[in-house]
């Protein structure tokens, strides 16, 4: 007779979820023990911090569009779920998390690990329950994976540790719940926008001169259509950072990221425009939008909710994205004079122009755009990338170009630190076989370095870039930018992370000079298993957006005098392309 704990398993092999990211603890031991009796139908990775099994199933659920489940234990353990599942919510990743508790007779009672988590996670989860017996996991285990896809979000089951072992014959069912009467499976309908909706949108981008199209993570699969939908419109493509793969960086209508990782083109582009189509992004920063009333506004997401969060549209295409642009596509007309798009292809010519000074530079120290541009150049075409949150996420996003087949991930509207390395071994779970990099700081490698024994132990074909430099240089930059304060607090210790990675079973590398960079990345690249290439890069290498505000430029002057460094900050930036940026009107 199965338990609660074997129906739980059960139910997550019957809605084919392949694998549970985790870490073994008492108030789960009925469950592991269920998934070690069902190992050869379901995977449970072992991970080395509760954070990283959230991270991971945050981004198995971005990189397949399956659900991701991940698991810990009572107390600490499902704590530190936390950050992971509130990745997962903020984009839109469907997950499962599974929690333990104390006895079910002792909850509230001050014992041992005595934390309430479905009360902690009431504001992360869309679905939330603490499932009391075996026959209330019949019903729970299928609707917490049906809520989780269905609403884009976390949904989380807690389950006391006595009641894992609880027999199902020994539950005592209810006469409205009746054996066998949910099924454990997913049904999702066509996502079609509003005809009435559909005709506005089309009238509102046929009529416009200069059409821009800012696209994001919920367009992807719809590459094909959205190429055509900028053929059509004569219209440049800037993509949200989640959006990146959408199409190709050398793609002829796209102009690159936008906002404070982004190009120019992208940025001018959405402040000239007359007309701006949002396909599946609710990129947050707002100062990038064209001025309210400037443009008129087309939205497609599958979420009416998002529809105008950002901007005043006035068409909202509720719907999915490929089909909703196969539609409009249909209505469209093909726009004769492309003298925008043209200007904005300009425009890439020379952003290009720009950032291939500071990749070709060779200068000591290392410049971190160097690295990481012929780190991207050797990316085969089936890779797959993540990438941390700080100015490492600048240097993947403006230096390292995706080509048509290859996928990108990282945290978005979180932006956590200690994302990029576990969301690249979920990759390497997802798809095996495939090869896995990743561009990563000192800062937010460090937080999770035990993971890449993780790596090791699953034989993940990873290959992980840290740009070392000592600093927590995202913080540091804004702190001078945003407020006119000199940095202070970032300076980090130094870690010898290619000696770690040899510590863990791994392989280590290590570069600090130009004229290293190609030999080390061939040997690097060569090498079978995963990798770390330690780069020590320039610490005073400023982080920059693609045109300097006026209170940026201000604050970041008030700034320098009294930060550290500050000689070697003004000989950088009186060089190109920096030069350039801090002074573009």
């Amino acid at each position: 007779m199965p338990n609660t704990a074997d129906i739980l398993v059960e139910t997550l092999i019957n809605w084919k979820v392949e694998v549970v990211f985790g870490l073994p603890g008492d108030g789960i031991n009925g469950i592991m023990e269920a998934l070690r009796t069902c190992q050869d139908r379901i995977r449970f990775v072992q991970v080395r911090h509760e954070e990283s099994a959230a991270f991971m199933a945050s981004a198995y659920a971005k990189w397949t569009g399956r659900l991701g489940v991940c698991l810990a234990t009572s107390g600490p353990g499902g704590t530190h779920l936390l950050t992971g599942l509130y990745d997962a919510k903020l984009d839109q990743a469907p997950v499962l998390a599974i929690t333990g508790m104390q006895f079910h007779d002792l909850i509230e009672t001050c014992t041992q690990q005595d934390v309430d988590l479905t009360r902690v996670f009431n504001d992360v989860a869309v679905f939330n329950a603490q499932v009391t017996d075996a026959t209330h996991m019949e019903n729970l285990a299928g609707l917490a994976c049906r809520s989780a896809l269905a609403k884009r979000g976390v949904a989380h089951l807690s389950i006391a540790s006595d009641v894992q072992e609880l027999p199902l014959s020994q539950a005592k069912r209810s006469k409205r719940n009746r054996p066998s009467h949910v099924p454990d499976r997913w049904f999702e309908g066509s996502r079609l926008p509003d005809p009435r909706e559909l005709e506005r949108a089309a009238e509102i981008l046929n009529s416009a001169g200069k059409v821009a199209i800012l696209a994001g993570r919920g367009a992807r699969g719809a590459s094909a259509e959205l190429e055509r939908t900028a053929d059509l419109l004569a219209a440049p493509v800037a993509k949200a950072l989640l959006g990146k793969a959408v199409l190709p960086d050398h793609h002829p209508y796209t102009t690159g990221g936008i906002g404070i990782l982004g190009t120019l083109p992208s940025q001018e582009a959405l402040e000239t425009c007359d007309a701006l189509l949002i396909v599946g992004s609710t990129f947050p920063y707002i100062e990038y939008y064209p001025e309210p009333g400037k443009a008129r506004g087309v939205q497609i997401d599958r979420d009416a909710q998002r529809i105008g969060l950002r901007y005043p549209v006035e068409a909202g295409l509720v719907g999915d994205a490929a089909e909703t642009l196969r539609l409009l596509n249909e209505k469209l007309v093909r726009k004769s004079d492309r003298s925008f798009l043209e200007k904005a292809q300009v425009g890439m010519q020379r952003w290009r122009a720009a950032m291939a000074l500071a990749e070709n530079k060779d200068d000591v120290p290392l410049k971190p755009q160097v690295v990481v541009k012929a780190f991207g150049e050797r990316l085969p075409e089936n890779a797959i990338l993540a990438t941390d949150s700080g100015q490492n996420t600048e240097m993947a996003a403006r230096h390292i170009d995706i080509r048509e087949g290859q996928d990108f991930g990282v945290s978005g509207t979180l932006a956590s630190m200690a994302c990029g390395l576990p969301y690249a071994i979920a990759a390497g779970i997802a798809f095996p076989g495939r090869p896995v990099f990743a561009v990563v700081g000192d800062g937010g490698f460090a937080m999770q370095l035990g993971e890449f024994s993780t790596a090791v132990r699953y034989r993940i074909p990873l290959k992980v870039l840290v740009l070392k430099n000592n600093m927590l240089n995202q913080i540091a930059w804004e702190q001078m930018m945003f407020l006119g304060n000199p940095q202070f607090g970032c300076e980090l210790q130094p870690i010898d992370f290619a000696m770690a990675a040899e510590a863990m079973g791994g392989i280590g590398y290590s570069v600090a000079q130009p004229d290293q960079v190609e030999p080390v990345l061939d040997a690097a690249f060569a090498a079978e298993g995963p990798v770390v290439i330690e780069a020590v890069v320039d610490a005073y290498e400023p982080m920059m957006p693609p045109r300097m505000p006026p209170d940026y430029e201000s604050n970041f002057r008030k700034a320098l005098p009294e930060t550290p460094g500050h000689e070697m900050i003004e000989e950088n930036i009186s060089e190109e392309p920096l030069k350039s940026l801090m002074n573009h009107d």
